[in-house]
This record gives C-alpha cells, structure tokens and sequence, in this order.
C-alpha cells in the first residue's frame, strides 16, 4: 500500500507537431519512415511475457504499395489464446493488488515513451501500416495516445477520491476493485490511440487483458506493445494474439472467467459478439461488461445562414482526412439550396488542389484505403452511382488499384435523400450530398434524425441562434458528439469525450473516466467502531 495521498501530473494534451519542412521533427520522421520501409519486421504472439512464434504467417504489406513487404505477424492456434487466458487469469494475482500508484506510473512513463524516444517510430509505423499522412498520424499514434494515457490517470484518481460520506460512529469507504475475470479486447485498424486505449485503459483499472489488434494494424499494434513493456507492464497482464477472429473470440467467449468486452468495430460484428456472449451468459462467473464504439453514417447539415466556404472546409477535412476511414468521418451533407452554389464552387477547389499518394511525400494530403476489400466495396458503390438516375459523381470517382488501393476523393449529387449512399456506412473517400429547398430546414432535421441506424457523430453549421437551437433539440438523439459550426470529426481526449449511441455503440465515452468506470466494481466497506450489544431498539420500550 502507498504511505501517502498522491497526487499524479495535472493532464495537458500532447501539442501536435506540425511538420512543417526543414523541421527536426519532419527529417526524423522521414528518416524512421524510410529504414522501416526498407526493413522487415516477425511480430509473434505475446503471451505472459514471452514471444510465441507460431510458423503460421500473414505478411504485412502497405495499403498505398502493396507488393511491398514490410514483415510479417505469427496467428495464433487454439491452445495459444488458452494459454493466454490463463497467463492474465495468474497475472491478476499480483497485479490486482498492485497499489493504484505504481500502475499510474507505468502508464505515465508509456506516454511519454511515446512522446520522446518512440514518437517517430510509432509515427512512421502507422504512415506505413494504415496509409496515414504524417499529420494525421501525429494526431492519433502520437498526441491523442499519450493523452489517454496522461488523462486515464488522472481520472483514475477522480474515480477513486469519490467516497461516500461517513459517521463519527462508522467509517464508509468505497473500494473501486477490477473486474473478477480478464477482459477481451478488440481493436480497429483505423487508430493506432484506440489500438492502445482499449486495453490500457482496462490494464490500469487492475485488470487483466486479452487484445487481438486489426490484422491491418499489426505493424503500429507491434511498436505499442514495444512502449508497454519498456514501460514496465508486467508478463501476462497485457496479451497480444493474432489469427483467426472468430476462433479467438469463440474460445475467449467460453471461458466462465470472461468478465468484459471492449471493442471498437463494425456494428455487425458488435452484435454478433454480443449475442454469443448472451447465449453463454450461465457459464460466465459474474455478468460481462460490454462496452462497444461502432459504426457510423455521419453528418453534416448547413442552414441557409451558414458560411459557405466553412460548410465546404468541413466537408473536405471531415469526409477526406485519412481517406475518410474514420469512425466519426462526414458521409452525408444536407446543404440549404441558397448557399450550396458557393459551397460546391469551394468544395470543388478544394478537392482539385488534393494531392494523392504515398505518405513518405508530405505534400499529399491523401493516401490509400487500408485493403483491397474496401477498396473494391467503395468502387462497387462508385460504379452504381455513375449509372443512377438519381445521383451524379461532381468530383473524383477514379480508383486504380495497381500499386496501391487509392480510392479518388468522390463527391456524389443527390435527388433522393435516401439513396442507398446517404444511408450506408462506406468508411472511405466517399460523401453524398443532398439539397434542401431553405423552407424545409425543420423537415431536413428530422429527416436527418430518421435516416440510419446510426448515431455517432454529426453537425450543423448556421449563424442563427434560433436554428441552432432547433437542431440541436431535434438531433438530440442523432449523435453522441454533436458540433457546432465545426467539422464532425477530431474529439480530442479530456475536451471531448467520444462515443455514439443507437447502432453506434455503448457511448461509454473513451476519453473520460465514464470509460474507466466500466473497468472497475465498486465494492462498499462500513466499518463501526463500537457495535451495538443489545439487540432492542429505543421504541420497544
């Protein structure tokens, strides 16, 4: 036990670097990008501390040149993830019990392993790996991971000083214990930060962890699990196992010590994980977390107040940086049909000015989608809008997957708000727009509400007051992160907490210690100091 009230480092997010030419952080980077490039990686299981070569491979390529092999990662049998399981089950013996103070320091240290020495690799292996510009990486891989690493701590110590309150006669403590079990953890491909977050957020909590990164994420998921263990993470509290999804996640699924799920994902293999996990509910010892961040259709609606040339930047950030392949990317535009001429001409502009390629040249601002899988359901969806009657290609609609996946930045036209692209989650560099006649702001806001499943982020731009107000009040459902005059995309950890509801997840709120209560039981301690010795209350006389 600490002999002390500690207090840990008041969280500050990570300034993002700018990379701009001639800086030190921009010749690094380059440099880091190009020997790792030019090198191969064998990144094998992790399990109780150890490096499990399995001789079963996949290679690594990257999505922006994929006969290029920058290594390969080891898939796991059967018997490995049972072996993990088993190795976190007897980690959380020790780690359970570490006092709160010594878990914080290591994931303080992490973060700033990433800041200092591990910042240009981590960078470099997500540029390479998942096709990110340099800027886009710096956000995620870098900055917004060690903000939840710095922030976690900090609201963990929020969790743990809110106590009940107490008697001369009885002491009430409120212990905030780790879940009895392990946790299992899913991560995407699309952020190196949530790659990390899912099961260091739940680590720090005392808990143990089973992580299967994205296939595609492998190469960065390798560099982060390098920062855990330089950090200190002890053998076994942290797994890493690759392979076949539905086998890993069936055989965790069966043990009775599965004690929670964090997951970000698509919806569908959300709900799948979910109901098997219902049909096993008698054989778990204590009833699952599930906490989820899923899909989206995500959007953005311009009144006829709005600034044209600020409704046409949210849109070329928030439906193109990273190839719009993220959770919270702008997929469908509702533009009041007075603005939209000067919308469309900047909009124009600004996605001719687009540069396209690999992310070694910092002058492209776009890169390539992460497989060929996407690659080929983006240009399905591509293809039937170039033959609707109800839609219209007005910029980009090229693809060519002879070197890379490259995707062009598309904009489709539509007449029917609810064309199958207005409603479909892509996650690529596609956005649909339809336009409203200025009369039909209020029908456009509940045709918004009513359209999709989803309901993860979104947002409206106006110079009205009295319009803001309406929106807001008729979206209330529509999105877990709702912006204002700005782009729906770029929640930055302790400003704004993340997570969608509907289809879209739990909107458990990563980025803020409603996450971390997810990770811990409560356990109520009432300790009397002079105890009664009759049993007779005052009113039997």
């Amino acid at each position: 036990m600490g002999k002390g009230f500690f207090e840990v480092p008041i969280a500050i997010n990570e300034p993002v670097k700018d990379y701009a030419p001639g800086s030190p952080e921009r010749e690094e980077v380059l440099a880091t990008y190009k020997k790792m490039f030019n090198s191969t990686v064998d990144v094998p299981l992790y399990i109780n501390g150890r490096n499990i070569k399995t001789g079963d491979t996949s290679q690594m390529v990257p999505p922006h040149d994929h006969q290029h092999v920058v290594g390969t990662y080891h898939k796991a049998k059967k018997s490995h993830v049972k072996d993990a399981i088993d190795s976190a089950l007897k980690a959380r013996e020790k780690w359970a019990v570490t006092p709160w103070e010594q878990r914080a320091a290591i994931f303080l240290r992490a973060a700033e392993l990433i800041a200092g020495p591990y910042r240009a690799k981590i960078n470099a292996a997500t540029m390479i790996g998942q096709s990110k510009n340099i800027y886009q990486a710096e956000i995620d891989a870098a900055c917004e991971l060690i903000d939840f690493l710095r922030f976690n701590v900090q609201f963990m110590t929020e969790i743990y000083s809110e106590q009940p309150e107490s008697t001369s006669g009885a002491w009430n403590r409120l212990e905030y214990r780790p879940l009895e079990g392990f946790i299992y953890a899913i991560t995407p491909f699309n952020f190196t930060a949530i790659a990390a977050n899912l099961p260091a957020s739940a680590a720090l909590m005392g808990n143990v962890v089973v992580w299967k990164p994205s296939d595609s994420q492998v190469y960065s998921a390798k560099v982060i699990l390098d920062v855990f263990k330089e950090a200190g993470v002890p053998a076994g509290v942290i797994n890493m196992v690759m392979g076949d999804p539905v086998m890993i996640t069936d055989t965790v699924l069966a043990s009775p010590d599965f004690s929670g799920f964090h997951f970000t994902g698509s919806t569908n293999v959300f709900k799948d994980i979910w109901q098997k996990i219902g049909n096993n509910i008698h054989k778990y010892k204590t009833y699952p977390r599930i906490v989820g961040e899923t899909g989206g259709k995500d959007f953005i609606v311009a009144h006829k107040t709005a600034n044209p040339k600020q409704v046409a930047t949210a849109i070329a950030r928030g439906a193109f940086e990273f190839q719009g392949q993220k959770c919270s990317a702008a997929s469908r535009c509702y533009i009041s049909k007075s603005i939209w001429a000067r919308v469309e001409k900047q909009l124009l502009a600004d996605i001719k000015s687009f540069k396209m390629g690999s992310p070694e040249d910092m002058s492209n601002f776009i890169t390539a989608v992460i497989h060929e899988g996407s690659f080929n359901k983006l240009k399905k969806f591509i293809d039937k809008a170039k033959k609707s009657k109800k839609a219209k290609i007005i910029a980009g609609g090229g693809y060519d997957k002879s070197k890379g996946y490259f995707i062009e930045p598309t904009v489709i036209l539509t007449t029917d708000p609810n064309y199958e692209t207005m409603c479909t989650e892509l996650f690529g560099p596609v956005v649909t727009i339809y336009v409203f006649d200025d009369k039909n702001w209020e029908k456009t806001l509940h045709l918004v509400d009513e359209t999709g499943e989803y309901a993860l982020t979104g947002a409206v731009f106006s110079e009205d007051r009295y319009a803001l107000e309406q929106a807001v009040r008729i979206l209330e459902n529509a999105a877990g992160n709702f912006y204002i005059n700005d782009k729906p995309t770029g929640a930055v950890v302790g400003q704004q907490p993340f997570g969608g509801a509907r289809a879209s997840g739990t909107n458990d709120k990563a980025g803020s210690k409603l996450n971390l209560y997810r990770w811990v039981s409560p356990r109520m301690v009432k300790e009397t100091f002079v105890s009664p010795s009759d049993y007779r209350y005052p009113f039997l006389g």
